[in-house]
C-alpha cells in the first residue's frame, strides 16, 4: 500500500468516525437507548471515536514506518481541532436540518 492510500484512508475514517455521534441514536453503534442519545452522550462518544481514529493512526504509522515518532502537545491540539471540524457536517444535519422536518 502507498503512503498516499494509506493516507486518505485515515482521513475518510476520521471523517466518517467524528460524524456517527450525530447520525446514529445507538451509542457506539451498537448500544440501543430507551430514551434515546443526549448531547453529553453524544460528545462522550464522539471523543472515544476520537481516540479509536488515533489508535488506528499510531497503527498505520508503526506498520508503515516500524515506530512511532514522538510528538509534542501542538500536534495533538492540531489532531483534536481537525477531528472536530469534521464533525461539522454531523452536528449540522442533527440539531438543524433534522428538527426542520
Amino acid at each position: 500500500m502507498s503512503l498516499n492510500l494509506i493516507t486518505g484512508l485515515l482521513l475518510v475514517v476520521a471523517l466518517v468516525t467524528a460524524n456517527l455521534p450525530w447520525l446514529t441514536s445507538r451509542f457506539l453503534l451498537f448500544i440501543p437507548l430507551p430514551r434515546g442519545k443526549n448531547e453529553w452522550l453524544r460528545l462522550l462518544e464522539w471523543l472515544i471515536f476520537y481516540f479509536l481514529t488515533g489508535l488506528l493512526a499510531l497503527g498505520f504509522e508503526q506498520r508503515w514506518t516500524g515506530g512511532i515518532h514522538e510528538q509534542k502537545w501542538d500536534f495533538y491540539v492540531i489532531t483534536f481541532s481537525l477531528y472536530l471540524v469534521f464533525a461539522f457536517p454531523g452536528f449540522i444535519y442533527c440539531h438543524l436540518l433534522q428538527r426542520r422536518h
